[in-house]
């Protein structure tokens, strides 16, 4: 027995998610580590932020959840399992979603700030990742792209469709802010014939007005915000902070089932 943690899976919980663990290599050493306990340790480093090496000592050994998260991460197994979770919500919700219009969107920029300074000159360099996110309708993650800071937000936007061109082929409308006119939407709409549609604030707005649909991906950045692993990007590659937003999502999708 353990002292039990606000981020444990619940049996319920377990049930769903244990039918996307890949099984035991057969031969050589067998398993001595119950897969349930490996997850818990990754959604407990997810949900309060700690280091791999401040994992509790009455989860199994840091070194041991680390390498069952970098494999998962390399086999994609975070991502596959979400989708089967968006499924499942959807049929729990007793509709599904059609997929003809989608919402894209970036808001989001981690930033860490490096000082020099000297006798005659000071500086700021800017260091730091951003997020891209796709969500649907209902705010269910769709893709994520994460990578350095130096890329503009527009050419951002282009990987996170090279990554879906061929998975979503029922994508129709993209929801976007004014930070994606321009170049932007010519380049989606003549490499990925989708049409995207520019949500903008009225020149004569006063005051804070909810814009519509813009409210969405604002909410699904919420959900992820509630996991203290993504308050700053301590991830050394982008794959892995791809891989802690999956789980969040995951996490998100196995409450509200």
């Amino acid at each position: 027995m353990r002292k039990v943690y606000q981020s444990d899976l619940s049996d319920k919980r377990w049930s769903v998610i244990k039918e996307f663990l890949p099984p035991a290599i057969p031969g050589g050493r067998p398993r001595e580590t119950h897969l349930r306990e490996i997850v818990n340790a990754i959604f407990y480093i997810n949900r309060t932020g700690c280091s791999w090496r401040d994992l509790p000592g009455d989860f199994p050994p840091w070194q041991t959840v680390y390498s069952y998260f970098r494999d998962w991460r390399n086999s994609g197994l975070w991502k596959k399992n979400k989708r089967y979770l968006e499924e499942t919500f959807e049929k729990a919700r007793g509709s599904r979603i059609s997929g003809k219009c989608w919402r894209y969107r970036f808001t989001e920029r981690q930033m860490q700030y490096r000082w020099w300074n000297s006798w005659l000159r000071f500086w700021k360099k800017i260091l730091g990742r951003k997020r891209h996110i796709l969500v649907d309708t209902m705010g269910l993650l769709i893709a994520v792209v994460v990578h350095s800071a130096d890329i503009r937000d527009r050419d951002g936007g282009i990987l996170v469709f090279n990554r879906i061109k061929n998975a979503l082929t029922q994508l129709v409308l993209i929801w976007a802010d004014g930070g994606y006119r321009g170049q932007f939407v010519e380049k989606v709409r003549k490499i990925f014939h989708r049409k995207i549609e520019i949500i903008e604030k009225d020149p004569d707005q006063k005051g804070f007005v909810v814009l519509p649909r813009r409210w969405v991906v604002e909410r699904t950045f919420a959900w992820i915000s509630n996991y203290r692993r993504h308050s700053r990007d301590y991830e050394l590659l982008t794959t892995s902070s791809e891989a802690m937003i999956y789980i969040s999502m995951v996490q998100v999708m196995l409450k509200r089932l």
